[in-house]
Formats: C-alpha cells, sequence, structure tokens
C-alpha cells in the first residue's frame, strides 16, 4: 500500500509539473488543506471567481488531499509547482516559529466582531508577518480565523486533570504539544489523514477543531465528547510562491490582491453562525454526543495552566518572537 500511494502521489505531482512546465503564465494552481465545501475551499473558489472575473487568468483549485499532506503542498509552492497555497501556521510552525504566536492559548478574542477587526487592522499580520514569510520564498496575502476550536474527546473534560495521560492529537506544531502538555494531556503529532483511523482504534484519544471540521468530517463518529473551552480559534494563511508574485506585472497583483481581500470579507460573513450551526447539526446527527460549552469559571484552570505556553513561545523564538507577541497584544487591546 506504502509503494502503491507514492506511485499515485508521484503521479499526480509528475502530472502538475509538466503543466507547470507546458500551461501558459496565465493557469495558476491552488492548494488547499480543506475539501472544497469547507471553509479554506470557499474561501478558495471566491478567490477563483474574482480573478477570473477581473483578468484573463485561470486558477486550477486543489483541495487536500489530491497533492499529499500539508508537508508536500507546502513544497511544492516554494518550489513554484504551486502559485498559491492555504496553510495553517500550525503546520508551518518549524518552518516560521513566530507563527506559533497563534497557538499560544487565550489570546485571540472570543468576540466575532473583535476578531474580524483583528485580522483586517493587525499590524503583526499584515506588516510584520510577511516579512518573514517572505525570507521562506512566500508572498503573504491573507491571514484569516476558521472558527472557535473545540476538542474531542471519550470521556468528558471538565477540569485539565481529565485530560491526564490522554493521548491527544496535534499538529506537528512544537507550541501546541507545549499547550496540551499544559493542559495535562500526552500530545501526539500526528499527519490528519491518519486521525479518524487513530481515534477509531484507539491509538489516541482525542483531538481539536473548529465545529464545521468536526462536522464535514464526522470526526463525532469516532467521538463521544466534544467540549469548547474558548481557548483558540483556528487560523490559516494564505501564499503566493514570492518569485511567481514578484514577476507578476502591477495589474496582475491588483488583481490578486483585490481578490484576495474580496475573497477575505466574503469568508468572514460566510462564518457568521457556523460554529453554533455546525455544532447543531452534529447533536442531530449523534443525539447521545455530549457537546460541553465552559462558562468562563469553568475555563479559568485551563487559562491558569497556559500562561506556562506564552513563556515557551518567547524561550522557542526569541527576540523576534517577543516582538511579535507584544505587537499582538497592542493590536488586540486597539480593537476592544
Amino acid at each position: 500500500m506504502a509503494n502503491f500511494k507514492t506511485v499515485i502521489t508521484g503521479g499526480i505531482l509528475a502530472a502538475v509539473t509538466s503543466v507547470a512546465g507546458a500551461a501558459s503564465a496565465d493557469t495558476w494552481r491552488y492548494a488547499f488543506e480543506e475539501a472544497l465545501d469547507e471553509v479554506q475551499g470557499k474561501y478558495a473558489q471566491k478567490f477563483k471567481e474574482e480573478v477570473e472575473a477581473n483578468s484573463d487568468h485561470e486558477v486550477q483549485l486543489f483541495p487536500y488531499g489530491t497533492l499529499g499532506e500539508s508537508v508536500d503542498t507546502m513544497e511544492q509552492a516554494q518550489a513554484g509547482i504551486l502559485q498559491f497555497v492555504d496553510q495553517s501556521p500550525g503546520f508551518t510552525g518549524a518552518l516560521i516559529p513566530e507563527a506559533q504566536v497563534f497557538f499560544v492559548p487565550y489570546l485571540l478574542p472570543q468576540d466575532d466582531e473583535e476578531l474580524n477587526e483583528f485580522f483586517r487592522t493587525s499590524k503583526a499580520i499584515n506588516e510584520m508577518f510577511p516579512e518573514l514569510y517572505a525570507e521562506q520564498g512566500l508572498e503573504l496575502l491573507k491571514m484569516f480565523p476558521e472558527g472557535d476550536v473545540c476538542m474531542t474527546t471519550q470521556e468528558p473534560v471538565k477540569t485539565p486533570e481529565d485530560l491526564n495521560e490522554v493521548k491527544f492529537r496535534v499538529m506537528t506544531n512544537p507550541l501546541l504539544v507545549e499547550s496540551y502538555k499544559a493542559f495535562g494531556a500526552t500530545p501526539t503529532p500526528l499527519p490528519w489523514g491518519e486521525v479518524y483511523g487513530a481515534m477509531q482504534t484507539g491509538i489516541i484519544q482525542g483531538q481539536e477543531n473548529p465545529g464545521f471540521y468536526l462536522e464535514s468530517t464526522k470526526m463525532y463518529e469516532v467521538t463521544e465528547v466534544i467540549t469548547c473551552i474558548g481557548h483558540n480559534n483556528f487560523t490559516t494563511a494564505v501564499m503566493a510562491n514570492k518569485d511567481f508574485y514578484d514577476g507578476l506585472s502591477d495589474a496582475d497583483k491588483e488583481v490578486v490582491q483585490n481578490a484576495s481581500d474580496a475573497a477575505f470579507e466574503y469568508i468572514l460573513e460566510y462564518q457568521s453562525g457556523l460554529q453554533e450551526k455546525s455544532l447543531d447539526n452534529i447533536a442531530k446527527a449523534k443525539p447521545d454526543m455530549q457537546i460541553n460549552i465552559l462558562s468562563e469559571e469553568e475555563r479559568q484552570p485551563f487559562k491558569d495552566k497556559a500562561a506556562s505556553v506564552e513563556e515557551a513561545f518567547i524561550e522557542m523564538t526569541g527576540d523576534s518572537g517577543k516582538e511579535i507577541l507584544d505587537q499582538f497584544k497592542a493590536d488586540l487591546e486597539a480593537v476592544k
């Protein structure tokens, strides 16, 4: 099976590479980490619609799995095989350590209006992060939130002690590992493609994702409890290969930026009420599913445990990370 997967993936990559060499410059390829009908897919479709309505260019979309795992699509974007890629800082944390700031628990606001305005106006996001991404051969176009992250487990979670020794799947992100260590769990980095089976067989007993993703991937089928502790909002980043972007005409750069802006505003509106709707749909699909949204009082022990994660972030990233974190806090204060 491993050899078969290698052959298939290699064949797809070879085909895309062939297209990259043969196609005209007006065919742009864009890969993302979710399905077409999920949040990143909706953003990508709006981006494609805007580009094609305002230029002669074509945008080809590649949903999750068509070109491999997240690490594969990032490599392809850096190599110029892909012109655009959408990937969470959760997967780019090793590449751009400062991007792990999005995983400092309880840093991002719960209020949607504050959160959206932060992503629109943040100096850290719109001025500081583009420089860090550029160092990795990437042009940062947009960052946007995808929804409150909730945990799914086999047993109820009311306190950090309830996560003791629970093998909890996390993305390959050092700070996310630190977060779940702080919460008392045993963090287990695992590619997304392996998570459903690992939950089903008991290799892991927990994982986290926004509500819409828990619904669309049917993660509720292999878990018994959803717990929302308000610790994070899943963030993603849309990037272009920098050499490709720098080589565009001013007119084409404007097309790309305008499409990014239009898709950003569209996706914020699309997500309004999406979390609540998804959790309701899960409850209907599985009536015996426990869905617990912890109160502020119940969240406090998790907040207390999470204080050490901010210190770990600064240790991992040094002065650069501290500067990003300080600007983050100033930007958040400005939108309150």
